[in-house]
């Protein structure tokens, strides 16, 4: 069984905490300011995948929860999750298992047609080639405190507070790892071309100009009839 959900590790704000210092020394946590072109907080997301006994050894010790992390460049969308269901998926398939039940909550990108269709493109993947398969469960709708992951995000959020400077994305990305114990190395990923619309703009910009201008979504365009020249 895996836990999914996303949360921004933000750069900038100052979570509640207390911590033990001398009392001619208290702790005082410093507001800080991004530079411009850099983002205020990091989308990350994350499984919490839960030990269960190996088959057949009902005595055997249950193996300690593990949570993978992966850090990703903009917001969840449904193409990064798409991504991040194969790369779990991988990572299951390192570790022995053969099925994931996987909970997560109703977000939009959770129940879009492209992230239903990639499930079962998987799945029927998976049953001829013998991967891992994933069964989606979704939560009941505002029902945070069904996903035990939620108190990783709290109690992370408070170990990674740094009082008087700010956090690259590089120590933010390890810091977190740390402070939640990931037990898989936590990689950033980009938005794949999937994530651009630039398929649907075409009809309507093939309709309204002669030549097309160039997609301003990413660089190089995804789409060959947007790029320009």
């Amino acid at each position: 069984m895996a836990f999914e959900d996303e949360v921004w590790w933000s750069r900038v704000a100052l979570p509640g905490c207390a911590a033990w210092t001398p009392a001619e020394a208290p702790l005082r946590l410093v507001e800080v300011a991004v530079p411009k072109g850099e983002p205020k907080a990091l989308a990350c997301y994350g499984l919490l995948v839960r030990g269960q006994p190996a088959r057949g050894e009902a005595t055997a010790p249950i193996p300690a929860d593990e949570l993978w992390l992966r850090f990703v460049d903009g917001r969840p969308v449904s193409a990064i999750t798409t991504r991040f269901l194969t790369w779990g998926a991988a990572q299951a398939a390192a570790r022995g298992l053969t099925t994931l039940l996987w909970v997560w909550d109703n977000a939009s990108w959770h129940h879009s047609q492209a992230v239903r269709t990639a499930i079962r493109t998987h799945n029927q993947t998976a049953h001829r080639t013998g991967g891992v398969k994933i069964v989606p469960c979704w939560l009941p709708i505002k029902s945070p405190w069904l996903n035990p992951i939620e108190p990783k995000w709290t109690h992370g959020k408070r170990r990674v507070v740094e009082p008087a400077r700010l956090l690259t994305a590089e120590e933010m990305d390890a810091r977190a790892s740390a402070a939640t114990n990931s037990a898989s190395p936590s990689s950033r990923a980009t938005p794949s071309p999937a994530a651009c619309n630039c398929t649907r703009r075409l009809a309507r910009l093939l309709s309204r100009h002669p030549e097309p201008p160039p997609c301003h979504h990413q660089s190089p365009p995804c789409h060959p009839f947007l790029r320009s020249g």
